[in-house]
């Protein structure tokens, strides 16, 4: 039987836990007990609420991609339209419910790390909502893929730290805002991004994004009668997939599967699937699948993609994989674009590079899947990506 919780210390199976340096167990045991005090307080549920309702736009639509299913022939393809929240992805969900948490424990400070820089701007956005200082760390490499969404940062209001060491991408972003709050813990909370890290962030997290899954049980139901045959999302940390796949860990028939970044090649280096590539390892605060050398040194990773090229893989998608309840695959470059291309001429939709790989999958699958029905979690809208589309697609300029 599936259980949704991690036990008394953070562990989804053998994986999750705390591995942090000892001046940050008193900042997590403070988040843990201010996150269940939290959720267990009906105001603080109604501001929430509130907030994704009317701020972030939620509940999101759930679409039938009509001429993509046609194009493809076979499943009933539906798409969850994350990308139509406020600041273009499902990030908002999260820091929105962490923003609220960090003012309910008197913390004037957030930090940050991004990737793609959409959970940057999301945690800008929330900072300039209630009013808290903001610094973001970003990778150098990253910062340069994603220049739109670095200027969106800074004219929300926050500083954004460029990190030039290691492979200057996620990776490094998080380490760095780590060695900031080992230094100010008692005035800053960090607003981790993803369902990774130490506890009580996997779990937190992958609740702030469980109504993902929750509005897509309901509409799907009311619209089908049915429940879906399969359910499709990226995963880097794996925020998005853990919010949609939450819902449906009970029902056995329904498949999840997560797409991880299969980048230029299958080589160490080149790629960041986890599950092909790497094995069970600590990174971030967290025990989990981590692309690693023979000698544990933490390898360097790939995408076209800047939100998927992260060396370890959410704790509770290690669990799944290893209690064969998700499946997980990968996308390469060329496939993730080639699906982007193809989701925009039939259906007007561009969508990140991250969602790209998903709806991939799904185009695979979908000719040979007569008379089923697919939903793919669209995480993100592609506008952040478009210069990373134009390097990609020269004929377009």
């Amino acid at each position: 039987m599936m259980t949704s919780q991690p036990d008394s210390t953070g562990h989804f199976g053998p994986y999750g836990g705390r591995f942090v340096p000892e001046v940050l167990m008193a900042p997590l045991e403070e988040l843990e007990h201010a996150y269940r005090e939290a959720s267990a307080d009906p105001m603080f549920q109604a501001e929430l609420a509130d907030l994704l309702r009317h701020y972030a736009g939620r509940p999101t639509p759930l679409y039938h991609a009509r001429r993509l299913s046609e194009t493809l022939g076979g499943a009933k393809i539906y798409i969850k339209r994350e990308d139509l929240l406020h600041t273009g992805a499902h990030k908002i969900n999260n820091c929105l419910g962490q923003a609220l948490l960090a003012r309910r424990m008197g913390k004037k400070r957030i930090i940050a790390e991004t990737g793609a820089g959409q959970h940057g701007v999301a945690t800008a956005t929330v900072c300039a909502l209630f009013g808290l200082d903001c610094t973001v760390y970003m990778g150098e490499e990253d910062m340069r893929r994603q220049s739109l969404n670095v200027f969106r940062m800074r004219m929300l209001g926050a500083k954004v730290v460029s990190v030039t060491n290691g492979s200057r991408t996620l990776k490094d972003a998080i380490s760095e805002a780590m060695r900031d709050w080992v230094t100010n813990v008692a005035s800053t909370h960090y607003l981790l991004g993803s369902a990774l890290g130490a506890h009580p962030y996997p779990m937190m997290v992958r609740d702030f994004h469980r109504v993902i899954g929750e509005e897509t049980r309901a509409e799907i139901l009311k619209r089908e009668g049915r429940l879906p045959d399969s359910i499709f999302a990226c995963v880097g940390g794996g925020s998005n997939a853990i919010g949609i796949f939450h819902a449906f860990l009970g029902d056995q028939k329904v498949k999840l599967i997560g797409i991880e970044a299969g980048g230029r090649s299958g080589q160490l280096g080149e790629h960041a699937a986890r599950f092909s590539g790497g094995f069970p390892g600590v990174l971030h605060g967290a025990h989990s699948y981590v692309l690693q050398d023979a000698d544990g040194q933490v390898a360097l990773t790939h995408s076209v993609s800047a939100g998927l090229d992260y060396a370890m893989i959410g704790p509770e998608h290690a669990w799944l994989h290893d209690r064969n309840r998700a499946e997980y695959t990968s996308a390469d470059d060329a496939e993730a674009l080639k699906a982007a291309v193809t989701l925009a001429r039939t259906e007007g939709i561009i969508p990140a590079l991250e969602s790209a790989h998903a709806v991939s999958e799904a185009m695979k699958r979908a000719p040979e899947a007569m008379g089923q029905l697919f939903v793919i979690n669209l995480s993100g809208r592609g506008d952040k990506d478009t210069d990373i589309y134009r390097e990609n697609f020269p004929e377009l300029r």
